[in-house]
């Protein structure tokens, strides 16, 4: 980047302040809360698009809020009003759903695929008459915090895996001596950088994790050290490049993607994915969703290119013979 035109320098600090003014206030919700706080509209600065929403979901799934969804659901289908019997109920089965978290991280780590009498005979036990709904929580979570989907890839025999969000080659346990998966972390972190116009200060990013219970220098029940985490370890995983800003003093610091979050990123899937945390469509921020239809466009351009690439080697390859 030249040193006179660095992306975040185009953000003035007016812009930066309005933009977090909704994400000050919020407080950890689950999932099925959240809410857009000031949708951006296309009158906005594309740089200065609001990722509040983003961030309440974050929160939600902090040690503190955790397993408050199915309760919550409970109380929703019965009109505000749950008994302590029901509430009970569903505490336990919010404790089977950190189980099977658990449960499914270490199948993960452990690079085996597990089966729905897996799950079943190990964590749900007696509850399985409610074991979709049990899933279903567990699931979520795991999309959010640690960046997984869990995929059933096997329709008869229930066999499902843990899939890396968006296609990343990274699986987030290199860095780490306890091998928790930080993808989930790398994305939310990127979704900053691409709302704030492709750049984020370091002011920008950290107040976003901090409104995730995640602070520097605090080690983390997940994700361990988060700064030596997203100023060394991502960045030397090529994901995220950390400079300091042209001409600043005291000197400060700013976050962009790295050419390998280029190489495997779609803007569409992270903007659909932060979109669904939103509760809305990727139309919602229509600078965003014009930038990545254009990095679709790209991209298909580029896959094109590598097909008819390979497919004239091969031509080439099979039209050459040697006569004897």
């Amino acid at each position: 980047v030249p040193i006179n035109e660095s992306p975040c320098a185009q953000v003035t600090q007016a812009e930066n302040e309005a933009s977090y003014s909704s994400s000050s206030s919020l407080i950890p919700h689950p999932m099925e809360d959240v809410s857009i706080s000031g949708t951006p509209s296309s009158s906005q600065c594309p740089q200065s698009a609001s990722f509040s929403s983003t961030v309440t979901t974050g929160t939600s799934l902090s040690r503190s809020t955790e397993g408050s969804s199915i309760q919550e659901e409970m109380e929703k289908s019965d009109g505000g009003s749950t008994s302590q019997e029901e509430m009970e109920q569903s505490n336990l089965l919010d404790e089977k759903v950190e189980l099977l978290i658990n449960f499914l991280l270490q199948k993960y780590q452990m690079r085996e695929p597990v089966t729905k009498a897996d799950m079943i005979g190990n964590v749900v036990k007696e509850y399985k008459d409610d074991f979709l709904e049990i899933l279903r929580s567990a699931s979520e979570r795991m999309e959010l915090v640690f960046g997984l989907d869990v995929k059933e890839v096997d329709p008869i025999n229930h066999s499902y895996t843990l899939a890396n969000k968006l296609d990343l080659t990274y699986n987030g346990m290199l860095s780490d001596q306890q091998g928790m998966p930080k993808t989930g972390l790398l994305i939310i972190i990127l979704g900053v950088i691409f709302m704030k116009g492709n750049c984020a200060t370091e002011e920008e990013v950290w107040k976003v994790l901090n409104m995730m219970d995640i602070y520097s220098g605090r080690k983390h029940f997940i994700f361990g050290e988060p700064r030596r985490l997203i100023t060394s370890d991502l960045v030397m995983e090529k994901y995220l490049e950390y400079q300091q800003v042209p001409t600043s003093d005291p000197p400060r610091y700013e976050f962009l993607w790295g050419p390998r979050a280029y190489a495997e990123v779609s803007k569409m899937k992270l903007l659909e994915f932060l979109a669904k945390i939103h509760g809305t469509n990727p139309k919602s921020f229509p600078s965003q969703y014009e930038e990545a239809l254009r990095d679709e466009e790209e991209r298909a351009r580029a896959r094109i290119e590598a097909t008819a690439g390979t497919s004239a080697m091969a031509s080439a390859s099979s039209g050459f013979s040697h006569p004897y």
